[in-house]
């Protein structure tokens, strides 16, 4: 593994803040041949203030939205200067990040499109705190269910503002574009797996997209020491399923796979949900609800995390006569 950083110091993260975290492995296993290209999001106010910057790669600003565009722009523009002759040809790792809004919500039409042009190498990285936190701890379609946010506050009258579930984005990405070689989800506490991916992500080639969930202390509020915690909660008690999925071929890993396999038992969602203040207005009814949806992924799904069909699926009336 290199020793060289290539997201170093002088970044203005919040301590703890795991989505830096995810950014400098990713740096790390992309190596020094890579162009980044980043939306608009917490990870671009706090790494690219006027003048300052933690990357040392090519970096390159996009709008909230651009982030699909953009890397398939540089993507293209790289192959065709090289097919010219006017750069040499050489791996050039391109590299697109976005985080809730700008991959999930406002970017979600140009990320799906990029995935489409397949003779193009690039992988988009989503990073995932839940929220859209440059501009203070906003609700996206990423906050999960009963999640305190400054647009979803807990009330006198409705005390649970935020009562849709997470949107599954890895889970979209894969099955809505079959033709991908390569999705993933991860988290940065586990280094060595999201190393990994990010290597294999670069090196299978085409479009590729991983998914990583990063807790964030300002918006879930806990200490910022628990970061690491925290994120291995959100897997031990299932919640976050780490998987990948590889020319086509599925495959939980990590605790993930020891959990499908019987070797480990889940915890229960209490020991996530308890450690958060963002949560501190939910009852026990609220969290069993939360513990009955994750006991359905693991249980009932055809695949966990990631295809929401029943493994009886219902056989059509239509079919019997």
């Amino acid at each position: 593994m290199a020793q060289t950083e290539y997201f170093d110091a002088g970044h203005r993260t919040c301590q703890g803040c795991e989505s830096a975290m995810v950014l400098r492995w990713v740096a790390k296993a992309a190596g020094p041949n890579t162009i980044v290209i980043g939306a608009t999001g917490c990870m671009y106010v706090a790494n690219t203030t006027y003048y300052t910057t933690a990357w040392a790669l090519p970096w390159i600003h996009t709008q909230l939205s651009g982030t699909g565009s953009a890397v398939v722009g540089t993507a293209a523009a790289l192959k065709a200067l090289m097919e010219k002759g006017k750069l040499p040809s050489e791996k050039i790792n391109v590299i697109g990040i976005c985080g809730d809004l700008g991959c999930a919500d406002a970017g979600l039409s140009e990320v799906s499109n990029a995935l489409t042009h397949t003779k193009y190498n690039f992988l988009i990285l989503m990073y995932d705190n839940e929220s859209s936190a440059n501009t203070d701890i906003q609700e996206t379609t990423m906050t999960p269910f009963g999640a305190l946010t400054t647009f979803s506050p807990s009330g006198k009258q409705i005390r649970i503002m935020k009562y849709r579930w997470k949107k599954n984005m890895a889970a979209m990405m894969a099955v809505g574009h079959p033709e991908i070689k390569y999705v993933a989800t991860a988290m940065a506490a586990d280094p060595i797996d999201l190393y990994n991916k990010v290597r294999k992500a670069l090196e299978i080639g085409g479009p590729t997209f991983i998914h990583t969930l990063d807790p964030c202390p300002k918006g879930w509020g806990y200490d910022p020491k628990y970061s690491h915690e925290i994120g291995k909660l959100a897997v031990e008690t299932g919640l976050w399923p780490l998987f990948e999925i590889e020319n086509g071929k599925f495959r939980l890993t990590g605790t993930s796979a020891r959990i499908a396999s019987g070797e480990i038992k889940r915890k229960p969602v209490k020991e996530y949900i308890s450690r958060q203040t963002r949560f501190k207005h939910l009852t026990d009814e609220d969290i069993e609800y939360i513990q009955r949806k994750v006991d359905e992924m693991w249980e009932k799904w055809l695949i966990p995390g990631l295809l929401p069909l029943t493994k009886e699926l219902p056989y059509p009336e239509t079919a019997k006569t």
